[in-house]
């Protein structure tokens, strides 16, 4: 199975994450598909905070690739920012 996930990169106490494509099987900060976006939960008000590459997202969740919960209320929250 397919799943859209984060990724956790960055410092300690400085979390920074990429949303991924990748199979279930693998480790949370292992092998990936296709990096669609990233999110900063420390990012200032200058700064972007989250960006999902909308193409892609509706290409995976075409073809049966499961958004966990916490991706979807990013991609939620991505869209109520666009709009």
């Amino acid at each position: 199975m397919v799943v859209i996930r984060l990724a956790r990169g960055g410092a300690k106490a400085r979390p920074f994450f990429n949303i991924v494509v990748a199979d279930k099987r693998t480790r949370r900060d292992g092998r990936f598909i296709e990096r669609i976006g990233f999110y900063n939960p420390i990012a200032t008000a200058s700064e972007e905070s989250i960006r999902i590459a909308q193409d892609r997202l509706t290409y995976w969740q075409g073809v049966g690739a499961q958004a966990s919960p916490t991706v979807e209320r990013l991609i939620n929250q991505a869209a109520k920012k666009a709009a």
